[in-house]
């Protein structure tokens, strides 16, 4: 399991969720952030401070947004 930033982040973009990750999982691209699934920890701190609620778990992804969770990979080269 891992955080995915989801939609809402596209338009707002807000940097609260980079300053709080413990392992620095979180990082900015061309229009959005992105959380790297293999070393994110799932410890949840990004969630409370995102102003738009866009960060969600993985198997919380609502239809038409487990895009964001390939999207990370490929950002990332995971996949």
């Amino acid at each position: 399991m891992a955080f995915v930033i989801t939609s809402p982040c596209q338009t707002e973009k807000a940097a609260e969720c980079v300053e709080v990750c413990p392992v620095d999982c979180i990082e900015e691209g061309k229009d959005q952030f992105y959380i790297d699934p293999d070393v994110c920890i799932n410890c949840g701190a990004c969630v409370s401070v995102c102003p738009v609620a866009a960060i969600v778990e993985d198997f919380e992804l609502m239809p038409g947004e487990e895009k964001y969770l390939e999207e990370a990979e490929k950002f990332f080269g995971n996949k």
